[in-house]
């Protein structure tokens, strides 16, 4: 073998190795699922047989958006998309053909996540049932119905990148920043938006008076009495795990689908690193 054969074979060789590295784990990819919420958004509860199939019409101060459907079916669903079409619809926000995606998808938060939880994810979703189910096109009105502007719109508000560590914190803590800012996108709903959508980080999870469907969303920043200031690790956890508030009463809907479908199957590790970060973080309070 000549010398120059010989280093090609050596490059290809270990080009592989990352390859076989960094593929996708679906068991893994499960409890993503589970971080990542997307039972509570891509599951009808009206639909027998139709898990992460899409239909939920989401009603917001823009319109209503429809939720798309994310098993494998080929026509309907993501049964055609690459690992690299997923992570970059995650992480960029930008559909296999080229298209924007709304922040409705909360790509915001999910590009931060680790590019394995990534692979693991869409590792998973391709072992799911796949389900025909075409979901109709949002519903918004103008000028929000224009998918035009919204390179303009991520130039101004998105900031991409994945999670990084505070070396200064705890492993632990890290764990739970990493879980309410990425998978978790806990901003989401719990953070107020301004009138072109993109969330007021200066407030950032000190509650909303217009989540999903219009409801109002809570205070979950340390606030002693507008938020969960008084609330111990403990409590946090028990209600995330339950359901069940501090002083006698439970969650309502949207939380407590969030509660049934996500939280509750996370392990105790992954709650007390939650409420260790939400419990660390400065007081807030809306207007």
């Amino acid at each position: 073998m000549t010398s120059l054969a010989f280093t090609v074979f050596v490059l290809a060789g270990l080009s592989f190795a990352p390859l076989a590295a960094a593929a996708g784990d679906p068991k893994h990819g499960e409890y993503v699922v589970r971080l990542a919420g997307c039972d509570s958004c891509h599951t009808d509860p009206k639909k027998k047989d139709a898990r992460l199939a899409g239909g939920l019409a989401l009603k917001s101060p823009y319109g209503t958006f429809h939720v798309p459907n994310i098993t494998p079916d080929p026509e309907t669903g993501i049964g055609r998309w690459s690992e690299v079409d997923f992570i970059r619809a995650m992480t960029e926000g930008v559909a296999p053909d080229g298209r924007h995606y709304y922040p409705a998808f909360p790509f915001t938060s999910y590009t931060r996540m680790t590019r394995q939880d990534l692979r693991d994810l869409k590792a998973y979703l391709d072992t799911v049932r796949p389900v025909r189910n075409a979901v109709p096109s949002h519903d918004l009105r103008f000028p929000y119905n224009s998918r035009f502007a919204l390179g303009a719109w991520k130039w101004l508000f998105f900031q991409p990148g994945s999670f990084k560590p505070e070396p200064r914190k705890s492993a632990s803590w890290n764990r739970g920043a990493y879980l309410v800012t990425g998978p978790g996108h806990c901003g989401e709903c719990h953070t107020a938006r301004n009138f072109l959508g993109a969330t007021n980080e200066k407030l950032a999870l000190a509650g909303a008076k217009e989540g999903p469907d219009g409801k109002g969303v809570p205070n979950i920043t340390p606030h002693p009495k507008k938020g969960i200031g008084l609330w111990s690790a403990a409590d946090m956890v028990e209600f995330l795990k339950t359901g069940d508030l501090p002083f006698g009463e439970a969650a309502a809907a949207p939380m407590s689908d969030v509660i049934a479908n996500n939280t509750s199957h996370w392990t105790n590790d992954d709650l007390k690193s939650t409420a260790q970060y939400l419990l660390s973080l400065p007081k807030r309070e809306a207007p």
